[in-house]
């Protein structure tokens, strides 16, 4: 989904068909923090340490990095979409509990049926959906209605935003992109323009007619990106919409320090709903979360505190001083938290419960594809980035910076999501031997320094661009001891996280650690990466091919299958072909949750998972 740092140990979303292992348990040897129920299974009762002033349910979690703002078509990083999706509601969502992730209804009363042939699908919007008070409502509550979903989809066309999700939809909707065209020639979008692939049948219906088909259009609907926003709000905050999010979800932005902390309070004018989901059979810990949840009313938790805590140890240490109740287990401290893959006793004995999991996503470091030295076609340039993917010693990042916790990824489509080959090994393999011999072949000798210049005996540099953590400190250091194997000088470019998302939409920056997790459990998530046309948005290395290009759009064509996989493959060969990114890990999740914390579950794609679960407020149970 988003852009992460490369080096955080498991992204805020887990895989649709990922192994899930619960482990620990609620295992506090005091007897009044835990109880058998009638199974057998422990069910934690301790009570949450802290609530509000006024009595109300809080949950406190952590953010790795600091958020960026939350407007739906601008939210670029994971962690201001997961906020995004707290707040704004979108058409569908995902089942809590079934696996393999599951679509299901969120603000609409039926789940939308492709007709003539998966290029026509109609929204009936449940009534009473209100968006959250604002003063720019008058007073009065303002219902969702059809032509907010219109409006709210039309901004990912509006480059004054330097929206990011554009290509879930560019060219997929009858009329849009001449509207949009329209409206670059004459400077100005026409937001009351009728758009054929639009009908809004009434207020509460809308037919959305595709120019082809599309068998992942549900999973479109269900991202958060396509969050459903009020006009009236936007244009108040023309200029600052990421900083005014008004939603319809159950949550909406109470307060913000930026970069520190976020505050969501429950939505007043929130339309409610009833927790109701069954056991996926697959997680034995289903059966509990059931019993704890089942016909209870979803949100019930009142306030959600977010903290940004960059270091590691401090994020360990908040958690151990009981200041956070859910959060992922930091690489650097998995010996002591995970003994022997185990969660440790001492935290076995307070009632944590720990739950791994195997990500949808992977990490990759990407060569800008516009950069003179790096990027090109040229087969000197491609000779270089092969012999850098292979100085890259993913083995030891693996073991000793993430401490066991990630496998190596060779395939495009990582495990958990359709369309991923399990038995499949990457050409490119670590052997610095032959990336020395790659290089010397091609021109780049070494000079008295003993590093090496490119073929027209100007200087060679790897410069690599990321943040100032003691983390990223440790990947300097792998990154320098690879490079310099192979004769090449390293650079290290620190900079704010931020920052570094706004100059990679703008093909700015040589070389960066990126990462990408599912918005969907479809392997066309992963592919689009790489896609030309998705320059400034999801391709962050900005690589154009047009030989990559045409295998992509065959493949959106279809459905997962043996013909789609076949393109898959051969999209493989191109991609190793020309190197353009050096593949990295897929990360394993060790998630731990606090005793008090009831009816919690990472779910395979939802990022907000805050209405479906509780925190145990009461106490002497």
């Amino acid at each position: 989904m988003k852009t992460w740092p490369t080096w955080q140990s498991g992204a805020v979303a887990v895989a649709a068909c990922a192994m899930t292992l619960l482990v620990g348990g609620c295992g506090d040897q005091s007897p009044k923090s835990a109880k058998q129920d009638a199974s057998g299974a422990v069910v934690s009762t301790a009570t949450s340490p802290v609530q509000s002033a006024d009595g109300k349910k809080v949950v406190r979690t952590v953010f790795v990095v600091g958020e960026s703002g939350f407007d739906p078509p601008t939210a670029h990083d994971l962690y201001s979409s997961i906020v995004v999706d707290g707040i704004f509601d979108t058409l569908l969502t995902y089942d809590y509990l079934a696996e393999p992730a599951k679509l299901a209804t969120k603000i609409v009363t039926e789940m939308p049926v492709a007709e003539e042939n998966g290029t026509l699908y109609t929204v009936k919007l449940k009534k009473g959906v209100y968006f959250s008070p604002h003063e720019v409502f008058g007073g009065k509550k303002r219902e969702l209605v059809a032509q907010d979903v219109v409006y709210s989809w039309m901004r990912h066309y509006d480059d004054s935003l330097k929206p990011v999700w554009r290509f879930l939809i560019d060219g997929k909707i009858v009329g849009m992109n001449a509207w949009y065209d329209a409206g670059k020639k004459a400077g100005k979008l026409d937001w009351d323009a009728k758009i054929p692939g639009f009908e809004i049948v009434d207020s509460h219906t809308l037919k959305i007619k595709l120019t082809k088909p599309d068998f992942n259009f549900g999973y479109v609907m269900a991202h958060p990106a396509m969050a459903i926003v009020a006009r009236e709000v936007i244009e108040k905050y023309p200029n600052d919409a990421q900083s005014h999010p008004v939603g319809s979800s159950a949550y909406y932005l109470k307060e913000w320090t930026r970069g520190q902390r976020m505050v969501l309070e429950k939505n007043p004018n929130w339309r409610g709903g009833t927790w109701d989901f069954k056991p996926s059979g697959k997680d034995p810990h289903d059966e509990i979360i059931v019993k704890q949840m089942q016909g209870k009313p979803l949100a019930q938790i009142d306030r959600v505190e977010i903290y940004v805590i960059e270091e590691e140890q401090t994020r360990w240490l908040s958690f151990k001083d009981k200041q956070i109740d859910v959060m992922n287990i930091p690489g650097g401290v998995t010996p002591q938290a995970l003994p022997g893959g185990k969660l440790a006793p001492d935290l076995v004995a307070e009632g944590i419960r720990l739950q791994k999991m195997v990500d949808p996503e992977y990490t990759y470091m990407y060569f800008q594809w516009n950069d003179p030295t790096w990027g090109g076609t040229e087969p000197h340039k491609i000779a270089l980035r092969r012999a850098v993917a292979m100085a890259i010693n993913r083995n030891e990042e693996i073991e000793v910076i993430r401490k066991g916790q990630a496998i190596r990824a060779d395939f495009l489509v990582p495990q958990g999501v359709v369309g991923h080959k399990s038995d499949f090994v990457s050409s490119i393999q670590y052997n610095p031997p032959l990336a020395n011999a790659l290089l010397d072949k091609f021109g780049y000798k070494k000079g008295a320094d003993g590093y090496r210049m490119t073929p027209d005996g100007k200087p060679l540099t790897f410069k690599y661009t990321s943040q100032s953590t003691a983390l990223e400190r440790e990947f300097d250091e792998l990154y320098r001891k690879n490079v310099e194997a192979i004769g090449i000088r390293y650079e290290a470019e620190k900079e704010k996280f931020a920052d570094s998302l706004k100059r990679e939409k703008r093909c700015q920056i040589q070389t960066r650690g990126a990462a990408w997790i599912a918005d969907y459990p479809d392997g066309d998530n992963f592919t689009q990466l790489l896609y030309s046309k998705n320059i400034g948005e999801s391709n962050n290395g900005c690589y154009k091919s047009a030989a990559y290009d045409k295998l992509y759009e065959q493949s959106a064509l279809l459905p997962d299958g043996p013909e789609r996989d076949k393109l898959y493959m051969e999209m493989q060969k191109q991609f190793e072909a020309d190197t353009p990114w050096v593949m990295g890990i897929t990360r394993l999740r060790n998630q731990v949750i606090r005793p008090w914390v009831i009816g919690y579950k990472k779910h395979p794609v939802l990022l907000a998972e805050w209405m479906y679960y509780d925190v145990n407020m009461s106490k002497g149970k």
